[in-house]
């Protein structure tokens, strides 16, 4: 036999070599195996992740979530005016709708919009003509009435006549004159004129208009001085007397306008729908003066009109201490108002060492405002240190940051401008 030149010892190490030595669940066990071990370290790999993960969440959790930048300012005491604040409306000293009491045809007009009068300056002017022509007859009926009488004195004083007769004519003399007087009022009736000095408003009325009684003519307004009525709640009536001293502000002015006066009268009778109680306050026309920013007298009689609004404010003769903060640390909410205080967080330092802050949220009880500022009557005391900008992005016991570079600047007299 012939020999391939391959001995035994060569077709082993060649069947090695090109793997038809390896049975084929040799070749499956060490798929599967290599399969185990990738698998182990991926799951090894993301157990390793989430584990990282879950500790990142935890300590996440256990610091809370970072610190909000705000801006804070200690509570501040001071001595404030007590005031009690209201709405009032300017009335005029004197003020007629000036309207006609006899019909009649507009003849003439002997004022324009908006003039000044004097007492018993003729306004408008009736057709009386055809009053005029019955006067002349009732005066030619006087005169005759007039002879009758004094004739029939002198002969019933001779005898000559009785005195039914003297009585006859003296009632006829009686009636004419009564007669011609009536008449005589209604004539002056048709001549329209200013009862008191003042200013007129727009005229209502044209040439050869027919006016019925009581048509209204224009008004006229005495500018001999303004009051301003205002109310009041009935617990403080007792504390407001007559001559109590009060601050009338045009709102709307620039600059500010404020006017002095102070309760010329009190109204007996108490709305009782309101429970409030209306008071006047009388004001002199030249006690007007603008702010102390403002310029020139802005506060003369021109500046008050009669139907407007303004506010007031009656100035007690006490003072109060209260406790104030910005208006913009004020919370408003239909359950309360509140503020965030700012305190030291107990166990957590902060940057640099020092004491971690937060905000505790503290329900208040408000009182009076002064421009800026609002007074807290309960729920704050003077140097706690309120947060006055970014309270609205709180809630309490979040960890803030004070950072006071931006700052508002509230007064108590703020002038901001119109734009």
């Amino acid at each position: 036999m012939k020999s391939d030149g391959h001995t035994p010892e060569t077709k082993y190490l060649r069947d090695q070599t090109t793997g038809r030595g390896i049975s084929p669940l040799v070749r499956i066990l060490v798929a599967v195996g290599i399969a185990i071990v990738v698998v182990g370290l991926l799951a090894g790999t993301k157990v390793a992740q989430i584990s990282s993960l879950i500790k990142f969440g935890k300590a996440a959790q256990a610091a809370g979530p970072p610190p909000e930048a705000v801006a804070a300012a200690p509570a501040k005491q001071a001595a404030w005016e007590s005031v009690i604040e209201s709405v009032g409306s300017v009335e005029s000293g004197r003020g007629v709708t000036i309207s006609t009491e006899v019909p009649g045809t507009v003849r003439a007009i002997r004022f324009e919009s908006g003039a000044k009068v004097r007492p018993g300056q003729v306004l408008v002017e009736l057709d009386a003509s055809v009053e005029r022509a019955q006067l002349s007859s009732l005066l030619a009926r006087r005169e005759l009435a007039t002879s009758s009488a004094a004739r029939s004195r002198r002969l019933e004083a001779g005898g000559a006549a009785t005195k039914a007769q003297l009585d006859n004519d003296e009632a006829q003399l009686k009636t004419v004159s009564a007669d011609a007087q009536a008449l005589e009022a209604q004539i002056q009736k048709k001549t329209i004129r200013a009862p008191f000095a003042g200013k007129l408003g727009i005229r209502q009325v044209n040439l050869g208009q027919y006016l019925n009684p009581g048509t209204a003519l224009t008004v006229l307004e005495s500018q001999e001085g303004v009051y301003v009525d205002f109310t009041i709640p009935q617990q403080q009536l007792a504390s407001v007397p007559v001559g109590t001293a009060v601050r009338i502000a045009l709102p709307g002015t620039q600059p500010p306008v404020t006017l002095d006066g102070k309760v010329a009268a009190v109204d007996p009778n108490i709305d009782p729908i309101t429970r409030a109680v209306k008071l006047r306050a009388s004001i002199d026309g030249t006690s007007g003066k603008a702010n102390a920013k403002g310029g020139a007298d802005a506060g003369k009689l021109n500046d008050l009109r009669p139907g407007m609004f303004v506010n007031v404010s009656v100035v007690l003769p006490q003072r109060a201490n209260v406790v104030y903060v910005p208006a913009t640390s004020i919370l408003r909410a239909p359950y309360g108002n509140s503020v965030f205080i700012v305190e030291d967080k107990k166990g957590s330092p902060g940057p640099g060492g020092r004491p971690a802050k937060v905000a505790r949220q503290q329900f208040v009880r408000i009182g009076a405002s002064r421009g800026d500022f609002v007074a807290i009557d309960e729920g704050v005391t003077a140097g706690q240190e309120v947060v006055t900008l970014g309270a609205f992005k709180l809630r309490n016991g979040a960890s803030v940051v004070v950072n006071n570079e931006i700052q508002l600047s509230p007064s108590q007299t703020p002038t901001p401008q119109n734009r």
